[in-house]
């Protein structure tokens, strides 16, 4: 994202108050922020595709409602590129604050993760649910016949299984949320969604997954998304995946 729509979005004083409004609880529909801005519906609805087009504010489906997310990679991004290499120790104690402050108030962590891939919302759809095709970027093979109530696996190429769960919505080629269980029956399952939304001539993929144990989990799982959602980037824009799988590398 250019830095130039960034400092666009955050010019005006009232898209900067929804940010704060979203950074005091994320995860919120338009009528609860239009609750708290004195203006028309219209308008803080216009306020927020400004912000998305910043990808400041991510968004993701609940039911029939809309969430929306702050999105701090811009911002961190910005950081990187004019603070000094010594502010950044200080800087990352301070978010990690943030965090663990804001799921104080949500009651579990939450991880969204927004990607842009040159595709059509039909391939990314099929990239998600062949497990022919999900063998090729994630080493796994996603199965299920994808009908709301059904079962699914994650399957490893030795038939051994890692996570199961149940689709709980299921709206191709637009969105997909599942639950995500140990095999055993061990813990809580947590939730995951994937929301594919056209974007001019690409697709913005969102994927978000709530209800993690705790932030030990939210950091694996915050090292595994990004990997495997690069390596389906590159296997749907390119053809290939990338040459060394990502979650293999040394961090």
């Amino acid at each position: 994202m250019h830095p130039d729509a960034v400092f666009k979005a955050l010019a005006d004083p009232t898209r900067r108050f929804l940010l704060d409004v979203l950074r005091e609880r994320n995860g919120q529909t338009l009528s609860e922020l239009c609750a708290r801005v004195e203006m028309a519906r219209q308008s803080v609805a216009q306020h927020l595709t400004v912000l998305e087009a910043a990808n400041l504010v991510s968004t993701a489906r609940r039911g029939r409602e809309k969430l929306h997310y702050l999105n701090p990679v811009p911002l961190h991004e910005i950081q990187e590129r004019w603070i000094e290499k010594f502010e950044r120790p200080r800087l990352s104690a301070l978010s990690a604050v943030k965090r663990r402050a804001e799921d104080a108030m949500t009651g579990k962590p939450t991880f969204v993760y927004v990607i842009y891939i040159e595709s059509t919302p039909e391939k990314v759809w099929q990239a998600l649910t062949d497990p022919e095709l999900t063998r090729l970027y994630w080493d796994h093979r996603n199965v299920s016949d994808w009908e709301v109530g059904s079962g699914w696996e994650h399957q490893r190429l030795d038939g051994g299984v890692d996570v199961v769960g149940r689709v709980v919505e299921s709206s191709a080629p637009r969105r997909l949320v599942t639950t995500w269980a140990d095999p055993s029956g061990a813990g809580e399952p947590s939730r995951v969604s994937f929301d594919i939304e056209p974007y001019g001539d690409i697709v913005r993929l969102t994927v978000t997954h709530v209800d993690l144990a705790d932030e030990s989990e939210r950091q694996a799982v915050g090292q595994g998304w990004p990997a495997v959602l690069s390596n389906l980037k590159s296997l749907l824009e390119t053809g290939h995946v990338l040459p060394e799988a990502p979650w293999a590398m040394p961090v």
